[in-house]
């Protein structure tokens, strides 16, 4: 396979403590070697080896390519009006998805396409190299279906989220819905999918019909996720961290049994800053869960109604802002556990194997991702050994 080799990287971030300094594994005056799709090798420039092509990155930084774990990118038309109200002082609910469905469910096939890939190609220019996408505004099994057959297309980390609130067609009778989401639509859903999820909040599912929606899912082989304590204190992280969930996002309203029982599972904590940026609500506290020893992910939640963005930097910034992590901590969040929560290994480092995913930064370090907030410092982005955006 071509080999080609990026040197004069100003810095590094490998993501392997192994591999050069800190919990990044830095190393400066780096080098890295790309064969076929994966890293080949990486150390100091001084000593990368001969290979077909070189890249000079001009004293660049360059990191992994953000994963970015919760996304709802199927669907059609915007909030505005909602999302101005708010800024006036009206609360955010979990109601006003039902303007997204019915958007979305008038929507043609082709549309709900182009509009995916146009965010796509958004966040690719902006470092995201591995995206998971959810349904959630169709509400019908043939809306469910048609919108995580549409995201299959694009990426292998689609979930099910037939459970994002009760459809309007059942407002009457949200145990019909459940049972409709539990077996039917489920049927219909589970083989264009890896994940299931649910939100599990006051105006959309209990505990105990999340526990049923998530249940039934995994009895399909799909593995759960979990919309979990974005509004108001609840039952979704227990929940999360007993049914083995691979994440449970939003996080926002935690107790003391919560972020324990995040710190001794397996359950990442995905923390979603954008929401509360455009919800105007309290924020996260991403400190308590990394001082726990809880593993925390960060995402943009991009959507139309509570998280209209899809900049892993602009989330980056507001963690380290807001939610009291470190630069350091941010990216290795936003990259690294990012991988975590989708239970990957093969992306969110650069060490030799892993796929060459990665970002070049304007700046000669990571950290001006937070210190330089709202700069386009991606310059060129890199996606399983070919130069992308």
């Amino acid at each position: 396979m071509p080999t080609t080799a990026i040197t004069n990287i100003a810095t590094l971030v490998t993501n392997n403590p192994e591999t050069g300094e800190g919990p990044l594994g830095q190393i400066h005056d780096a080098a890295l070697v790309i064969e076929g799709d994966k890293i080949a090798w990486v150390g100091p420039t001084a000593k990368v080896p001969a290979t077909d092509e070189r890249h000079d990155a001009a004293g660049r930084a360059v990191i992994p390519g953000f994963v970015d774990s919760h996304s709802h990118l199927v669907f059609a038309g915007d909030r505005t009006a909602e999302f101005n109200a708010r800024m006036e002082g009206r609360s955010y609910s979990a109601g006003g998805i039902r303007t997204t469905v019915a958007a979305t469910r008038a929507a043609t096939e082709e549309a709900l396409e182009a509009n995916l890939t146009r965010y796509l190609s958004e966040a690719l220019r902006q470092g995201t190299t591995t995206f998971e996408t959810k349904s959630g505004y169709g509400l019908t099994t043939a809306d469910e279906e048609r919108a995580l057959r549409i995201a299959s297309a694009h990426t292998d980390e689609v979930t099910y989220l037939g459970a994002h609130i009760v459809s309007p067609d059942y407002a009457d009778d949200p145990a019909a819905y459940v049972s409709l989401v539990t077996g039917e639509m489920l049927d219909a859903c589970a083989p264009h999918a890896r994940w299931i999820d649910v939100f599990c909040e006051k105006g959309a599912f209990d505990g105990d019909q999340a526990r049923a929606i998530l249940t039934a899912g995994k009895a399909k082989g799909l593995h759960p996720r979990i919309h979990a304590n974005q509004l108001s204190y609840g039952p979704g992280v227990q929940l999360a961290v007993e049914l083995d969930a691979a994440s449970a996002d939003h996080c926002t309203h935690l107790t003391d049994a919560d972020v324990d029982a995040l710190a001794q599972g397996d359950t990442v904590a995905t923390l979603l800053p954008g929401a509360e940026f455009s919800t105007r609500a309290d924020w996260p506290n991403a400190r308590r869960l990394i001082d726990a020893g809880a593993t925390v992910a960060l995402s943009t939640d991009c959507n139309p109604g509570s998280s209209f963005t899809s900049s892993v930097p602009f989330c980056i910034a507001l963690a380290v802002r807001d939610m009291g992590m470190t630069p350091d901590e941010a990216l290795w969040s936003a990259t690294a556990g990012g991988a975590k929560a989708l239970r990957r290994t093969d992306v969110g480092h650069l060490s030799p194997g892993a796929r060459a995913d990665l970002a070049l930064l304007d700046a000669p370090s990571h950290v001006h991702l937070a210190y330089r907030p709202g700069v386009p410092l991606v310059s060129q982005v890199w996606r399983a050994g070919q130069r992308s955006a």
